[in-house]
């Protein structure tokens, strides 16, 4: 199959913004339009709790920008892509099985025309054909009647949660999304409350200074306006009738085809099971149709890699990646056999294994939204990793009794603890004498590392503090230690089996990060970081010079950069 491509080691730009946007680039930014013009229009309203003028105000200011030709088809540009892209993807879906807040957010998403007509047409068409200005007395007026306030507050509803959903679904496994998620969900729902709030208020103000009525289309007017939003509506509905109606049938013949001779179904061989799929399905959709457990954090659009399958077929069965796809899988660095389950539809037989495992509970649907810290589930994040070792070790337990060791151990245990927990890490496996550390679970990379960076120089400060204050007296005998850094991307879950599992993290980072450790032997330092993780804790112009070490397990000599024994200042300035 065709490997995605190697990443350059030429600068090239961010590939989330790619010289000619993909798909997923156009849906993204489709949508991030349509959600602040649904946030400012919220906000609108809630103006309304100063008062009528204030909101007034504010609608024309707004009103001004999006009537201009640049904002209109900036908006209604946004808005057809966006649904275009809804119709596509409910289109290139084989099944319709997904976890329920996907669900939730595509039928809101389909729902939304149907509630946008009348209001659209009420205000933008009433405002450019008729000639009547949709300010806030008149639409007031006009939907304060029960059926008109139900379908406002229903709209406004659907529009919000469909948007923050849509947010979400996107960000949810960003360290930054996640710490700041209370306060994110508090302003989701304050927002839509103060715009219904200042609706009302807008209203008890229109009574209470009985205002002279707005101007408001004529009969004639008003007539036209209605058939037209209906005819938006029924328009609408036959086309999503259409759509389903079409999926419906493409699914009907090509079952008939598989069961008539056995060349419209494909076989997908899992570690546990084998099923038969039509020809068509993706990875993912397989997994879900037939209950198989199977992660997928962004929803199946390849903006992660949460559901990477290492795959084995013949090499006309693989159709090539697509752009999000190798985007994404250069991204992550995949070996050539490894896939995204969620874009990749075979055309003949195959053997998937999931990469990342998902806790089967209640169905597919809910399989597949496993997340961490679910005990089964793995979550790809940047984090730094920090390995400390005990030296002269073996020496000394030849001599002491076993309780005497286990003494040392605890105290050992209990500074490299507490400095990892001081600079912000977790010291997450105590292993024999080695400890190790993770840094970066709620913060970017950089201040992770930054913060890795700080906890060695604590554990230096502590252990040597302690050996010369009491230890070495105590037990005639010196302890030293090694460390090893580096910073990447890994995979963070529970890992063991049974009841016996700990929170860890797996991957190429933290192997290195123990080779490091281990190379601090041969160099006689105290620290050996990689030079990646130095620049990023901006101490890497401090520390001199990097030297190229062979790390058992890479291919390529890394650039690393040492910390002597003694050590010199520490931790280095900058």
């Amino acid at each position: 199959m065709p490997a995605p491509p190697a990443p350059s080691s030429k600068p090239r730009r961010h590939p989330a913004w790619p010289a000619r946007p993909s798909t997923r680039d156009l849906r993204w930014a489709s949508g991030l339009v349509l959600w602040a013009y649904v946030a400012l229009h919220l906000a609108n309203h809630a103006a309304g709790l100063v008062s009528l003028e204030a909101a007034e105000a504010l609608r024309r200011t707004l009103h001004g920008g999006w009537a201009t030709w640049p904002g209109t088809l900036l908006l209604y540009g946004a808005f057809a892509v966006h649904l275009a892209m809804a119709c596509a993807a409910v289109w290139q879906r084989r099944s319709l099985r997904m976890p329920a807040i996907e669900a939730v957010r595509l039928a809101l998403g389909l729902a939304l025309p149907l509630l946008l007509a009348a209001h659209a047409v009420g205000t933008r068409w009433t405002d450019d054909w008729l000639g009547v200005e949709p300010g806030y007395a008149r639409i007031v007026r006009a939907i304060w009647t029960p059926e008109g306030l139900s379908l406002q507050w229903l709209l406004l509803a659907a529009s919000w949660a469909h948007g923050c959903l849509g947010l979400h679904l996107a960000l949810r496994s960003r360290a930054g999304w996640r710490r700041w998620q209370p306060l994110l969900l508090a302003g989701a729902v304050l927002l839509p409350v103060l715009a219904a709030l200042g609706v009302v208020a807008m209203a008890r103000e229109l009574q209470w200074r009985a205002l002279p009525p707005a101007p408001v289309p004529t009969e004639a007017g008003a007539a036209a306006a209605h058939r037209l939003a209906e005819g938006l509506r029924i328009g609408w509905l036959l086309a999503l009738a259409a759509l389903l109606a079409l999926r419906w049938g493409r699914g009907a013949a090509k079952r008939r085809r598989g069961s008539g001779s056995g060349s419209g179904a494909i076989t997908l061989r899992y570690p546990d099971r084998t099923v038969q799929v039509p020809r068509g399905f993706s990875v993912l959709e397989a997994s879900r149709l037939h209950g198989i457990a199977h992660l997928s954090r962004c929803g199946g659009r390849a903006r992660c890699s949460t559901c990477r399958v290492r795959v084995q077929a013949a090499q006309d069965a693989l159709p090539p990646p697509g752009r999000d796809e190798r985007q994404t899988l250069a991204r992550v660095q995949a070996p050539p056999d490894v896939r995204l389950a969620c874009q990749l539809r075979p055309q003949g037989d195959a053997a998937v294994t999931p990469l990342f495992r998902a806790e089967a509970a209640g169905g597919a649907a809910a399989a597949t939204d496993a997340a961490v810290p679910a005990p089964a589930a793995y979550e790809e994040r940047s984090v730094a990793i920090l390995f400390v070792d005990l030296r002269r070790w073996s020496g000394l337990a030849e001599r002491q009794w076993p309780f005497d060791l286990a003494w040392v151990l605890d105290q050992y245990f209990a500074r490299v603890g507490a400095a990892v927990q001081a600079s912000g890490g977790l010291a997450n496996q105590f292993i024999g004498d080695s400890v190790m550390a993770i840094f970066g679970l709620h913060t970017d990379l950089p201040t992770a590392c930054r913060q890795a960076v700080q906890a060695a120089a604590l554990i230096e400060q502590g252990m040597d503090a302690w050996n010369a204050q009491s230890f070495a007296a105590q037990f005639g005998h010196a302890l030293d230690f090694g460390m090893g850094l580096h910073a990447g991307r890994v995979a963070l879950g529970h890992v063991g089996w049974g009841d016996t599992t700990t929170f860890s993290a797996v991957g190429e980072v933290v192997n290195t990060a123990s080779r490091l450790q281990d190379h601090s032997k041969q160099a006689g330092a105290r620290l050996v970081l990689s030079l990646e993780a130095a620049r990023l804790a901006g101490v890497a112009d401090a520390l001199g010079p990097s030297v190229p070490a062979a790390v058992r397990g890479r291919s390529q000599p890394l650039d690393v950069l040492q910390v002597p024994h003694p050590a010199r200042q520490w931790p280095p300035a900058g």
